[in-house]
């Protein structure tokens, strides 16, 4: 069996992140330009080693988000894909220009029902197309991966055949996708044990593997992988993805740093960060992570069981493979109250990893100490959620100000609503089948628009009454989807900012024509 290339680290598994490009493509993760790279900064922060930031050519929003993501990444590896087309590759190196590391992925279907259906191509015209595609990648960058779309159903010899003859062209990463999530573990290794038998020039690349998690199996398959000398995982944050998503960064991570009897190797993952970006990206995209997800979820530490609780009081390892700590969940020893004053806060904002500027940082504080008033305990939980709800809204054209709801059995419900639009105070009262309702045509009546309300939902973000409310907004104009997110210890005052938040993002949409705006 050939050794993969190794460069002097055998054991390192190179982390390739695709939340901005294949975990956007979740029907309405939609993000836009400061999200995305508020998120990138994270991976980078994270140590993730490749960011794919976008599809270049998809839309001229990816494309500014690719080229913004260039200009700020110093350490990791920028990435855009591309399909094996002239126009595809060539604005992808454009987009990719300002990148201290830049990396272009290009791909092309091998599977024998892509090729007939999809491609409408015989196999001889797909293997050139391979040829001819990553040689002008190659021309444009110095590192070039290729995929194999539908890798895991496309036939042995035809795919050592791509295979060799993308790497003979210059392709320094080969990369097996599952696309339809079809394989089964044991399957996809040996898929990967057979590349490297019997492609011979495999020890001139690093193969990689991409896994859809379809039949549930996208982390278990993308360790046999590795197990069978893989030595990238194409992975997101909390599994984000189209259909079933994607192998979870997270889950990848720490089962390489918690089993590493079973598997010898190691990432350059910052595992102490993994919160914070699951965080993150939960809040951006409106994907809240379930309770019992692994390594994020709110139960993944959480001891309810009496026998359970029993053990960790008398020795942690009974019940915990892993600390809270390893993935940034820190018992921390600064509690944060009414009193606690603005360089605390500020010390706690460090501690939880967010450094704001003034502005920011005294908008945040103001309602810190508002909701501090109204809780007897501000969790961390409730800081992140203020801090997120308060990031990168300084452009914002629609700015909320007060509401005032009156409900109950006997209706009408009604909602007197203060929003400041373009620097204008603007006010008024409204009806609805409900508070949320009534809150929702209040804003309709300030700020006139046509969208579709076509996701309302709310998140505690700790426990107990007094819990903050997480609300998350997506509406739907001309083909357009924004979300929107708020937080208040109000629920109706946390919808009214979410819909708000919405609205401002929407507005920036609407300035770009379509396509533009499809992926922006």
């Amino acid at each position: 069996m050939t050794t993969p290339l190794s460069d002097g680290a055998g054991d390192t598994v190179v982390i390739f992140d695709t939340t901005l490009r294949d975990g956007e493509q979740s029907p309405g993760a939609s993000m836009n330009l400061e999200e995305k790279r508020r998120i990138a900064l994270v991976l980078e922060e994270m140590g993730v080693d490749v960011i794919e930031a976008g599809f270049p050519v998809a839309s001229q929003g990816d494309f500014e988000a690719v080229q913004a993501i260039a200009g700020i990444i110093s350490t990791s590896t920028v990435c855009g894909l591309a399909r094996a087309t002239r126009r595809d590759i060539e604005r992808c190196a454009e987009a990719l220009a300002p990148a201290a590391r830049k990396r272009i992925h290009t791909f092309i279907s091998t599977s024998p029902l892509h090729m007939k259906y999809k491609l409408q191509m015989e196999p001889d015209a797909v293997v050139q197309t391979v040829r001819d595609s990553v040689t002008l990648a190659r021309s444009l960058v110095d590192d070039v991966e290729w995929s194999a779309e539908d890798g895991a159903r496309t036939e042995h010899d035809f795919l050592c055949r791509c295979v060799e003859a993308a790497i003979a062209a210059g392709a320094r990463t080969i990369n097996i996708p599952d696309t339809v999530g079809y394989a089964v573990p044991d399957e996809f290794g040996a898929l990967i044990a057979m590349l490297f038998d019997r492609v011979p020039n495999i020890d001139k690349a690093i193969v990689s593997v991409h896994c859809h998690n379809d039949l549930g199996l996208a982390v278990a398959n993308s360790l046999a992988g590795v197990a069978n000398g893989a030595r990238q995982v194409e992975c997101t944050i909390n599994g984000l993805g189209e259909r079933a998503g994607n192998a979870a960064l997270e889950e990848i991570v720490m089962a390489l740093r918690t089993r590493a009897d079973r598997l010898p190797y190691r990432t350059n993952i910052h595992t102490e960060a993994i919160m914070k970006a699951s965080r993150l990206v939960s809040a951006v995209t409106g994907f809240v992570v379930q309770p019992n997800k692994a390594i994020v979820g709110a139960n993944a530490f959480a001891h309810e069981s009496g026998i359970h609780q029993d053990g960790m009081l008398k020795h942690a390892g009974t019940y915990e493979i892993m600390t809270p700590e390893s993935v940034g969940l820190n018992r921390s020893t600064l509690v944060m109250g009414k009193h606690s004053g603005r360089n605390a806060f500020r010390t706690k904002l460090r501690e939880l990893g967010y450094e704001l500027p003034d502005t920011e940082l005294d908008e945040a504080f103001k309602r810190f100490k508002d909701l501090a008033d109204k809780k007897k305990d501000v969790f961390d939980e409730d800081i992140v959620a203020l801090v997120d709800d308060e990031i990168g809204h300084e452009a914002d054209r629609i700015r909320f100000v007060a509401l005032e709801v009156v409900a109950g059995s006997r209706g009408p419900q009604t909602a007197t609503l203060e929003l400041v639009v373009d620097g204008q105070p603007r006010a008024t009262t409204a009806t609805g089948n409900g508070p949320v309702d009534a809150t929702f045509n209040a804003i309709a009546a300030l700020v006139p628009h046509t969208a579709r309300l076509q996701l309302y939902q709310v998140h505690a973000v700790t426990a107990g009454t007094d819990a903050q409310a997480e609300v998350t907004v997506r509406l739907e104009e001309d083909g357009r989807t924004v979300n929107g997110q708020g937080a208040d210890s109000d629920t109706l005052v946390a919808s009214a900012r979410a819909y708000v938040h919405a609205l401002n993002k929407l507005l920036v949409k609407r300035q770009k024509a379509a396509p533009d705006a499809l992926s922006a």
